[in-house]
């Protein structure tokens, strides 16, 4: 009885997990590294309200953490393309893709673990810009809302000029325990025609109807008279102030286009949307759906970086340069076309091409010889019989 013939030490099955797991820890720790660097760096500007407004470290690092998946969205598909560049092209510095080519695997085989890598990227990419991102964002904005109009006004900290806000600042000479104030100045310039100095003796933190507000007791309110140049003197034995920033016309927030869910992106009217934001709502939504599609196409353009041309024991540069290049130039394109989409929307379409017609492109420099000989073989083999 005829035995099968036995796989080799090196089969293209083995090759293809080895590739695989290659690709995909480098992914991983590269998009790891890049999202912890990006972070530090987008973390900053949020510093001020942990130095100057109290919040603790817990608070913020809720609030910072909510943009790591529009991070990760980002950079995904870029991460991508430079894993496959990396990998692929350190193999070929060690010469392990001489000794596949030599074992006589063709560029579908050997390009097999970088798509997968790539569709796998393409699928979180996917779940990342119609689900998780949108949500994210909307939660980001909204605890950032909260604490620069509410919650910033109840963290005041004893013998502190805390400013709850631009025109808003307050101090307090002691806190007790319970909350009581002591030997309280308010510097409430959120009306120009107004600008006053209110001092009290002690008050506590209330919230009333929602806003934050300080109950003031036994005190005086100072403003000028800008017409008669007099100071005017109130005093009072009880007063309550509002902490909130609604004279700015925020205490209501509006909606951005890139939290809202896509089924609202593709019916911008029925969303409430302006005018001059519906442009930009159609942008997003198509941006959402065909940018998860450069996390393969950016990957093609590094195979054939590697895979073709006429093939060199020692590599070359000019070919990944070309790579690289192209790329940036499609990233560069990305931008100008989603700008050019949202004031015209008949040029949406330009989203799409960006995304697929490089990846279709390098995928028939890449695998179309192979495929031409396809029909040439099933039209031998039909003779055959």
């Amino acid at each position: 009885m005829r035995q099968p013939p036995r796989r080799s030490a090196a089969s293209p099955t083995r090759i293809d997990r080895y590739v695989f797991r290659q690709l995909l820890v480098a992914l991983v720790a590269v998009s790891g590294g890049l999202v912890a660097l990006i972070w530090l760096t987008q973390s900053l500007r949020f510093v001020e309200l942990v130095v100057n407004r109290g919040l603790t470290l817990r608070v913020f690092l809720q609030l910072t953490s909510l943009l790591i998946p529009s991070f990760v969205a980002v950079i995904l598909p870029i991460t991508t393309f430079v894993v496959v560049q990396f990998v692929y092209q350190r193999l070929a510095g060690d010469r392990e893709l001489t000794v596949m080519r030599s074992a006589g695997l063709s560029p579908l085989v050997l390009a097999r673990p970088a798509l997968a890598v790539a569709v796998l990227a393409m699928a979180a990419s996917m779940v990342l810009n119609l689900y998780i991102v949108p949500q994210s964002l909307a939660a980001f904005r909204e605890f950032q809302f909260e604490i620069r109009n509410r919650i910033a006004a109840f963290l005041l900290q004893e013998g502190v000029f805390t400013p709850v806000s631009d025109d808003l600042t307050v101090y307090v000479r002691k806190r007790d325990q319970d909350g009581t104030l002591h030997g309280i100045l308010v510097d409430d310039a959120r009306q120009p025609s107004s600008h006053a100095t209110i001092l009290a003796e002690r008050g506590r933190l209330v919230e009333v109807g929602g806003v934050p507000s300080v109950l003031l007791l036994n005190g005086s309110r100072q403003e000028i008279d800008h017409q008669t140049g007099r100071l005017n003197v109130l005093t009072f034995v009880e007063n309550t102030i509002d902490l909130a920033q609604s004279s700015k016309g925020e205490e209501t927030r509006l909606r951005d286009p890139t939290e809202m869910s896509l089924s609202e992106l593709l019916n911008p009217a029925a969303s409430g949307l302006g005018e001059r934001d519906i442009g930009k709502a159609i942008v997003e939504a198509h941006k959402r759906l065909a940018t998860p599609f450069t996390a393969v196409s950016f990957p093609l353009i590094a195979l054939v970086a590697v895979l073709t041309g006429s093939f060199r024991r020692h590599g070359g540069v000019l070919r990944p340069l070309a790579g690289i290049l192209t790329v940036v130039a499609l990233l560069a394109l990305g931008l100008a076309f989603g700008n050019l989409a949202s004031r015209d929307t008949r040029l949406v379409p330009l989203i799409w091409a960006q995304a697929i017609v490089p990846g279709v492109l390098a995928a028939w420099v890449l695998f179309g010889p192979q495929l031409r000989l396809v029909p040439r073989a099933l039209l031998v083999r039909i003779g055959a019989v």
